[in-house]
């Protein structure tokens, strides 16, 4: 393969290789810089006895590498926020009582059922300087408070840690927080924050003045409100205040991508004003100064659309792409994605662990890696036909480069990807030129009612058709089970068998079965250690008591008729069967007593009735019982007492202490999350 053959591509493998291993591996400063300059001084050496003997290049090579990689870890440690001395993880009580804490608002966020929610920069802690990120929660309230980008807050209030995922198999909040450094929350109404008179004027500042002068113009000229929200994420990149039944279309239809902005957004605004442009003369001044503006046009719309991961990707690898059509070299696209990848993660290494960022790179790299060989399958004459057949071979070439790590995350996938970007694509472009024009002219208070009727019209009917396609729901395949193992097999497939259709010779067809092979052990080990498996769950639910027993494949599960005859429904069940690779084939009324693996397991509900003179191994209470907890330890003497969450904290609370009395262990699954029985 040509493109790890280049000297850059091993480099990067080398620095994201030193990323990754200090993401989950915490290391020191002084060792890796120690190791930097002694990889320099072997470097040297090396390179100066490569010119006596070429023998040596390898050594070279391996310094290079070496290099790279410590470089990646060192730019790791220094972007991690809380590996700095001054962030707020570090002061000694700052989870344990209240604080009065100064911040900073950056970037509003979508708001949740009760509360606004915003992302925000610790200034202070109690009158110390302190830095890091913290997610601020307001309660909403009739006097709707809303805080503008970059003003000052003063919060007296306590800081609560990111809650790990309560059930199993559920979405790690707290991971994707901890992600993008924030590493606390702070909940608060919004009468008790008192705004400062100051507000910091950054460029996040004035960006969001300017989309929120855009907004405004846009509401004024009686744009409908679902239109103007589905406009703002397309152009702005905003998804802020778009309906979740309209992000749900979307994302059946295989469509999302196209409200956050992306390599697609960008790569039209490169095209819209290099057309503008056109009337430049190409002299080498008139490149010159189309180059510059193309680069400002194309930060300017990076930083409107909130510099996400995905967007400073585009702008960057774009930015490069100007630069090579200004150098008049046909550069090696491979080498500017690369390139743009290096500059983003020296920057924000932790990017690499964005979603968004991971799936942006695998489907532009297969984009331009398999998109020609399939281009090359069929050559219509036909210009119109020739059109849709590119739209077409370039949404399967990136659908095959991100469905594995899609579906790896997100457990679906919507089978009819190619009809909705056949659809959407040619009109995306009208939308695109249509929507920046209408933008431009809002930011300068100008806002022609027949443009922005006509855009307001384009969007609506594009929300048509995305419902439409969204609808055939039998074409969405949802909750499929898919592990670690499965995504590195199928990629290792896909690359095996891209290689050996662009160059069939045995050695890439050996490659390709080997893979096929990788594949099959995979899905055997998965079965195995599936079936080799026995627990049983008590899972966090809030409203009804619900108890798993697993066996291999085969589920039995325990609630009350409320539930059972809903529990099709239950979220909580369908991702534990669906991260286990098993199925419900049973379901019973909730009793009394069960028996698990040679343990005795009471069950006590809100009636508060069990067998006199049982002695259990398990206690589970539920419903919040009266009962003599402490008298009831004492003779009956359970391995653990578990409380799920059914019942009132305060009751909880008891429950803990009587427990901490009588020295038996107390699983509330409120706050450690699932108890979970081998």
């Amino acid at each position: 393969m040509k493109v790890l053959g280049f000297p850059l591509a091993r480099i990067t493998i080398g620095f994201l290789a030193g990323i990754v291993l200090t993401h989950f591996f915490k290391m020191s400063i002084p060792v890796m810089l120690g190791l930097l300059f002694g990889g320099i001084f072997f470097l040297i050496i090396a390179f100066l006895m490569s010119r006596k003997k070429t023998d040596n290049a390898i050594c070279f090579g391996i310094a290079t590498y070496f290099i790279a990689f410590v470089t990646g870890v060192i730019t790791q440690i220094v972007h991690t926020d809380s590996f700095q001395k001054s962030h707020y993880t570090h002061h000694k009580t700052i989870f344990d009582k209240p604080h009065l804490v100064r911040v900073t608002i950056r970037e509003k966020l979508r708001s949740s059922v009760y509360n606004d929610r915003y992302i925000v920069l610790v200034n202070q802690i109690d009158n110390v300087e302190k830095t890091g990120k913290i997610l601020l929660n307001v309660r909403k309230d009739s006097l709707n408070h809303s805080f503008e980008i970059g003003t000052h807050l003063q919060i007296d209030g306590s800081l609560y840690q990111n809650s790990p995922a309560k059930n199993p198999n559920q979405f790690d909040y707290s991971k994707y927080l901890e992600n993008k450094q924030i590493y606390a929350q702070i909940y608060t109404d919004g009468s008790d924050v008192k705004v400062g008179s100051i507000i910091e004027k950054d460029p996040w500042y004035y960006t969001s003045k300017l989309r929120n002068k855009i907004i405004r113009n846009l509401e004024k000229s009686n744009f409908n409100k679902a239109e103007l929200n589905v406009a703002i994420a397309l152009i702005l990149g905003q998804q802020q205040d778009i309906s979740p039944d309209i992000i749900k279309d979307y994302q059946y239809a295989g469509a999302v991508h196209i409200l956050s902005v992306s390599g697609l957004h960008i790569g039209f605004i490169l095209v819209f004003v290099t057309f503008i442009l056109k009337p430049f003369p190409n002299t080498r001044r008139g490149s010159l100064i189309k180059l510059i503006i193309i680069l400002l046009s194309l930060f300017s719309f990076g930083l409107l659309a909130g510099l996400a991961p995905s967007v400073i990707r585009s702008v960057t690898m774009f930015s490069f792409v100007a630069i090579g059509m200004y150098l008049r070299r046909s550069t090696n696209i491979f080498h500017t994605l690369l390139v743009s990848m290096l500059l983003i993660l020296l920057f924000h290494p932790s990017f690499l662990f964005d979603v968004g960022f991971q799936l942006s790179y695998l489907a532009l790299f297969f984009i331009l890696w398999l998109q020609p060989l399939l281009a090359g399958i069929w050559l219509p004459k036909n210009k119109i036909a020739n059109y849709f057949w590119e739209i077409l071979t370039v949404s399967i070439a990136a659908q095959i480069g991100a469905f594995p790590l899609s579906i790896y995350y997100f457990h679906q996938f919507p089978g009819l990807f190619f009809v909705t970007n056949l659809v959407v694509i040619p009109f995306l472009t009208v939308i695109m030129g249509l929507g920046v024009l209408v933008m431009i002219l809002a930011a300068f208070d100008f806002v022609p009612i027949f443009l922005s009727k006509s855009l307001e019209w384009s969007i609506w009917f594009l929300n048509k058709i995305i419902n439409a396609i969204a609808s055939l729901k039998e074409f969405v395949i949802s909750d499929i089970p898919f592990n670690w193992q499965f995504l590195l097999s199928i990629y290792l497939l896909i690359f095996a068998s891209v290689l050996w259709f662009k160059k069939p010779i045995f050695n890439r067809l050996a490659l390709t079965l080997i893979s096929v092979i990788v594949l099959q052990i995979a899905y055997f080990k998965t079965h195995y250690d599936v079936e080799s498996q026995r627990e049983l769950v008590v899972f966090n639910s809030n409203k009804n008591t619900l108890i798993a027993e697993r066996n291999g494949e085969n589920i039995t599960l325990y609630a009350n008729d409320s539930l059972l005859k809903v529990v099709s429904k239950n979220q909580t069940l369908s991702s534990y069967s669906m991260g286990n690779f098993s199925n419900l084939k049973s379901k019973k009324r909730l009793q009394n007593l069960l028996y698990f693996n040679g343990n005795k397991i009471l069950i006590v509900d809100s009636l508060g009735v069990y067998p006199k003179d049982i002695r259990p191994d398990i206690l589970v209470l539920t419903q919040s019982p009266k009962i003599n907890l402490e008298r009831f330890l004492k003779y009956a003497k359970p391995k653990i007492v578990v409380a799920d969450a059914s019942n009132f904290k305060n009751i909880q609370k008891l429950w803990k202490a009587t427990c901490l009395k009588q020295k038996i262990p107390f699983h509330a699954t409120g706050e450690k999350g699932f108890f979970r029985l081998n």
